[in-house]
């Protein structure tokens, strides 16, 4: 069966692991990275970089589907900004799950978000666009991770917890269930 071909947006450490992540599904064929501007990285794992930002409607008139692989740690207003292009550009921006990871049958996930190697998103469990959901995360019933969220290694948000748009939360991180977080958690938080 023929894979369809993808572009990545980012060629830093999260776009290597991202490319991990879709090399394990197996869903996608990745054409290429595009980058801010030209030269400003290397081809990762042999995926040559195939143009910038600023290519994107060109690059549009040859691939369907794009993917962000810029991290989210000071600020995700890249990462914001370029979904808005993907949109406007009426790309497709898949939701990419590590075949290593459990995702509930009973869960929501919407477009752009990517759920890591070990992450477990339980039931009744629902996170929004353009979420990084990153290894050995856990995501608790009934919890709610809004657009733009950024949950670090090994963190876990119990259940009822509603994670608000825009959201850092740091490697290691512990919430308490049925609580409210925003903003930016450091790593090893205890949230109450």
């Amino acid at each position: 069966m023929k894979k369809e071909k993808i572009i990545l947006l980012g060629g830093g450490g999260h776009c290597k692991s991202v490319i991990d992540v879709i090399e394990q599904e197996g869903r996608f064929e990745i054409a290429g990275i595009v980058e801010k501007f030209e030269g400003e990285s290397a081809p990762i794992f042999g995926y040559p970089l195939i143009g910038t930002d600023d290519e994107l409607a060109t690059l549009r008139e040859q691939y369907s589907y794009a993917f962000i692989t810029i991290g989210h740690i000071a600020s995700n207003a890249v990462r914001k900004k370029l979904f808005s292009k993907l949109k406007e550009l009426d790309f497709t921006i898949p939701t990419i799950i590590s075949p290593l990871s459990y995702v509930s049958p009973h869960a929501t996930l919407q477009e752009g978000t990517v759920i890591m190697h070990h992450a477990i998103v339980n039931a009744a469990a629902k996170v929004g666009k353009n979420c990084i959901i990153n290894t050995k995360v856990l995501i608790e019933h009934d919890s709610s991770i809004e657009d733009n969220c950024h949950v670090s290694t090994g963190a876990i948000i119990n259940g009822g917890v509603q994670v608000m748009q825009d959201t850092f939360i740091g490697s290691g991180t512990t919430t308490k269930q049925s609580i409210c977080v925003s903003g930016f958690i450091k790593a090893g938080s205890i949230v109450k």
